[in-house]
């Protein structure tokens, strides 16, 4: 083929399994995308996609083709990277997604001073909670709390992370501290509202047996955001769980007191997540590196918890 471009739109297609969503994420119209894959169709005399109404799906062919595609662009962003030398400055747009208490307490401040000595590389960030398909959205890669089922993704381990139960010392003084889970029944306590799930977070502990055990927990005051939650209970509206990193500043500084910690829940693995066939990506391998860089092994919070 003249160039690599009807490569590129078809991975893009195949990814998201949508005309529209490729056709946004590669700054093009539908119906350009459409052109393109019949153009890449009529020269190879394949079917590579199958078209209805509501989706759009591989074929046999398109599945043995997607597959190669996918190596051969790879490899070739890798070559051009390394005859540029941009394997140590990487160029391009990147588009992440992480959870937003991890992504303000942990990422961004830490990324910011280095993106500014790369010019050639833009990074797009969306903090959220909701449940997403990496490939739909036409993400290149997320950070993740907890096993990843199994999806055929791929999964970088960068930390790990323990939900701690906390309060205020003012708030402990009025209203005591609980020594077991069961006494949360008779405290104030903060959940962590999931809107688009209608229900709460479940707290976990770990039973003196070993065995996790969780509950849906909420109280008067319910919010979906871990940084809220940690200053309401920093100013004793009552109890909250909330992740070590979100509470540890608090903590050391004397204004939160974990509680319960015989009983907190094992530890999750937090992790960088993309798709198959994108480990060969220069971007993704800069930006997987950089993250085990800003992220200690120990973390400062999983000494904190220990302490």
């Amino acid at each position: 083929m003249e160039d690599l471009n009807g490569l590129r739109v078809f991975l893009r297609v195949a990814d998201s399994r949508s005309f529209t969503a490729a056709a946004t994420r590669l700054g093009l119209t539908p119906s350009a995308v459409s052109k393109a894959i019949g153009r890449l169709e009529k020269e190879y005399g394949q079917r590579l996609l199958d078209r209805t109404t509501r989706r759009v799906g591989l074929t046999n062919d398109g599945h043995a083709f997607y597959e190669r595609c996918r190596q051969v662009l790879a490899d070739l962003e890798e070559a051009e990277n390394q005859l540029t030398q941009s394997s140590a400055s990487p160029r391009g747009h990147l588009r992440v997604h992480m959870p937003t208490a991890f992504g303000k307490k942990v990422v961004l401040p830490r990324l910011s001073p280095i993106l500014e000595r790369l010019p050639g590389l833009r990074i797009d960030v969306e903090l959220g909670e909701r449940p997403l398909d990496l490939a739909e959205e036409g993400l290149d890669a997320v950070v993740r709390f907890g096993a990843l089922p199994d999806s055929g993704l791929i999964a970088r381990r960068l930390c790990d992370v323990r939900f701690v139960a906390c309060a205020s010392p003012k708030y402990l003084e009025l209203h005591g501290e609980p020594r077991t889970p069961d006494d949360l029944e008779h405290h104030a306590c903060l959940g962590y509202a999931t809107p688009w799930r209608s229900h709460y977070r479940e707290w976990t502990f770990a039973a003196p047996d070993g065995a996790p055990t969780s509950r849906e927990v909420s109280g008067k005051l319910n919010v979906n955001s871990a940084e809220a939650l940690t200053e309401a209970a920093i100013a004793g509206s009552g109890i909250t769980m909330v992740a070590d990193f979100v509470a540890w500043e608090a903590v050391r500084a004397g204004r939160l007191r974990v509680l319960l910690k015989d009983f907190i829940g094992p530890a999750m693995p937090v992790s960088l997540v993309y798709l198959p066939g994108r480990q060969h990506s220069p971007r993704i391998r800069w930006f997987l590196q950089t993250l085990q860089e800003l992220i200690p092994s120990p973390a400062p919070w999983e000494e904190m918890m220990r302490a």
